[in-house]
């Protein structure tokens, strides 16, 4: 019998300087030893791989979007557009969006000074936290957030100061007073992002109109996340930034065709701005993609002129999200009923489940079904604007996120699944 191998211990892994680091800090993934987690999207998406349970924690279609559309990125294919474009977008595409702004909200723009065409919001983002905010400055964001928004804060070595939204009856919603007291003398920029991922929540005119006097009190930039625009229910109005009196000059929109049009890999996404900041911003991008979507790029132009498309698919989501909401509250969980985006929050302390983590980690063998607890849209530590009270990880600490983004046959066989949850 021959002798066994002793083991060869591993080498440390050795530590690798730079700003990843503090991006997997500001999202909650850096371990204490110092290795990265994976994201609780991840983690729950290979959950509902391994135990069959159905996903409502990744908020993507499960069907694309209209077939004309798909025509269009297929000509565009076999008439030769698949080289790279140029940098800010095609003229065709940039005089879309302009055209598209002009018709919604009233919004007059140069579509080749003040239009800049990115891969997806997320680039938009990036390239604009990376090029407006550096060390020393502050940037302000609601929380729950987008983790991209934290990460990109991080990147840029800035401050990120967060202002909670409040659960009420009326959906989730912000504190003037907060407002006001999270920006001062350092605050660069103001990042918003409506309507709210992940808590559905639409900001009315009022509630921006403080965000509006709060950036010109400190001649900060506001930034507004608008991806889910054209995806409102009920009597909910969509108002961009940009519309509010002295805020044009002081704004970057950024938005995208994923959501509007169910094409959520294609990644063609636009911000716009005065002249002054998108030539920054674009100073920044070219160094990142440079370009991408040749093809989907007229295509996402021909959609653009479309209105009937979104709001089809808003009337489509929002009886979905009724049978999602119906089926929760059935289940026993205390809802928020989302005016806007894919998702809606659930509260599992009528159940007995304090931490929403938890949950999540329990529904697949409970229910067979998969969400997302919201305390990963929030940071760990204390805000800086009330370092003394709970974090807002801890006031939402019970609360799942579901996304109703899903065909109607999948969505009521999760409801009948979550039935097992109902107390008996």
């Amino acid at each position: 019998m021959s002798a066994s191998i002793p083991a060869v211990p591993r080498p440390a892994q050795p530590q690798v300087p730079g700003r990843w680091r503090a991006a997997a800090a500001a999202t909650g993934l850096l371990r204490p030893d110092g290795s990265v987690a994976s994201t609780v999207f991840a983690e729950m998406t290979n959950l509902a791989l391994r135990t069959g349970a159905i996903n409502l924690g990744q908020g993507f279609p499960d069907v694309d979007g209209p077939h004309a559309i798909k025509e269009a990125a297929i000509r565009a294919i076999e008439d030769g557009h698949n080289q790279y474009p140029p940098g800010t977008g095609i003229p065709v595409l940039r005089e879309a969006v302009a055209d598209h702004q002009r018709r919604h909200y009233g919004l007059d723009l140069d579509p080749d000074t003040e239009v800049l065409v990115t891969t997806g919001a997320t680039e938009a983002l990036a390239a604009t936290i990376l090029a407006l905010a550096g060390p020393g400055d502050e940037v302000v964001t609601l929380e729950p957030f987008y983790d991209s928004h934290a990460a990109c804060i991080a990147l840029a070595g800035a401050t990120h100061v967060r202002v909670p939204l409040h659960p009420t009856p009326d959906g989730f919603r912000l504190d003037p007073a907060q407002v006001r007291a999270a920006v001062g003398p350092r605050t660069r920029l103001i990042l918003v992002n409506t309507p709210h991922n992940p808590t559905g929540t639409v900001l009315t005119r009022a509630e921006l109109e403080v965000v509006a006097e709060a950036a010109r009190s400190v001649d900060a930039v506001v930034v507004t996340d608008e991806v889910y625009e054209h995806l409102v229910y009920d009597d909910a109005v969509h108002v961009p930034v940009a519309t509010l009196p002295g805020m044009a000059e002081r704004t970057i929109t950024i938005s995208s065709a994923g959501k509007t049009f169910s094409f959520t890999g294609w990644k063609i996404g636009w911000l716009h701005g005065p002249a002054h900041l998108v030539e920054a911003v674009r100073t920044v991008k070219q160094f990142l993609t440079y370009t991408s979507g040749s093809p989907f790029q007229p295509a996402i132009a021909q959609a653009l002129a479309d209105d009937e498309a979104p709001r089809a698919l808003a009337a489509s989501l929002a009886a979905r999200r009724d049978l999602l909401c119906e089926g929760l509250v059935a289940a026993g969980f205390e809802v928020v009923v989302p005016r806007g985006t894919y998702f809606v929050v659930a509260d599992g302390a009528p159940l007995g489940f304090e931490d929403g983590a938890e949950l999540c980690r329990r529904l697949p063998a409970l229910a067979g079904v998969v969400g997302v607890p919201v305390s990963a849209f929030c940071a760990a530590s204390p805000g800086d604007g009330d370092p003394s009270g709970p974090t807002t990880a801890q006031a939402l600490a019970s609360r799942v996120r579901f996304t109703f983004v899903k065909r109607e046959d999948v969505l009521r066989d999760a409801v009948r699944r979550l039935g097992a949850l109902r107390p008996r």
